[in-house]
């Protein structure tokens, strides 16, 4: 998993990537929509995490309509270009549609398709890159909802990981009437949790987390109820774990890792 003699100045760098945090309200609090990737995937294969994944070069597309934040505002928050800015918002909302089924767009500005299931021919046809998240806008005639995420942080994988990502982390609440699911080649399970479940889960070994998963539930389980978690304002810098070595094993240090390596079933074994 890593590649101890890789440097800054040798490491590939990082593609970035969009997850998204969905989140409703529920009996005991606050949930989050996570998702166990497949066994034997190219990266955190067999492990827990949100909906997310790579930004592809169309997600950059000019030509989508486009509602709430612009892609200015979306840089300052995220510290880069516009067209990167628009290119990450893009990613996340077409991954979590890919992944989960729940789409963040409407037919108008200020509304939202109130069920996915009649796209799902087209959710078929982005995950295999059939067709381009602006082509499927445009031809369903649909608004992409900028104002229903919120941005949330930034991580890097480690300089010595194999396979490298510059994440942003979105946050955005289950739209009224859709429902997420796990009709995706990626998932092998899903389910909505707790933040505190989901950590109890790993804490008995029943999932793996990665260390920006398990740092964002614990931030989650800070809240009581999703309108607390939307209007938060988080300082968003990047955060790039340090790997080092403690009695052979692998140790990613990280802001907030007190109580990572205490219990819980680790990526790297």
């Amino acid at each position: 998993m890593f590649d101890e003699a890789q440097t800054e100045s040798t490491a590939p760098a990082p593609k970035d990537a969009s997850t998204v945090m969905l989140v409703r309200d529920g009996d005991d609090g606050v949930e989050v929509f996570l998702l166990r990737r497949v066994a034997g995937m190219a990266f955190a294969g067999g492990m827990t995490v949100f909906p997310g994944g790579g930004v592809d070069p169309s997600d950059g597309d000019a030509n989508i309509r486009w509602a709430g934040p612009s892609p200015a505002w979306w840089a300052e928050r995220f510290g880069v270009d516009e067209s990167r800015a628009k290119a990450l918002v893009c990613a996340a909302v077409r991954e979590t549609f890919e992944e989960c089924g729940v789409l963040l767009a409407g037919p108008t500005e200020a509304s939202v398709v109130a069920d996915t299931a009649g796209y799902a021919e087209s959710r078929r046809q982005l995950e295999s890159r059939e067709l381009s998240f602006a082509d499927f806008l445009a031809r369903e005639n649909l608004v992409l909802r900028t104002d229903l995420l919120r941005p949330w942080a930034n991580w890097i994988t480690p300089v010595q990981e194999g396979r490298r990502y510059d994440t942003r982390f979105f946050v955005a609440v289950l739209p009224e009437g859709q429902h997420a699911d796990g009709q995706t080649s990626e998932a092998a399970e899903v389910a909505w949790r707790t933040p505190a479940a989901a950590v109890d889960d790993w804490r008995e070994r029943r999932s793996v987390l990665l260390p920006p998963t398990w740092r964002q539930l614990a931030t989650l389980g800070q809240f009581d109820g999703v309108d607390a978690i939307l209007a938060a304002e988080l300082e968003i810098s990047p955060i790039l774990p340090q790997l080092s070595f403690v009695d052979g094993k692998p140790r990613v240090s990280f802001p907030g890792d007190e109580g990572y390596y205490d219990t819980g079933a680790l990526p790297w074994g």
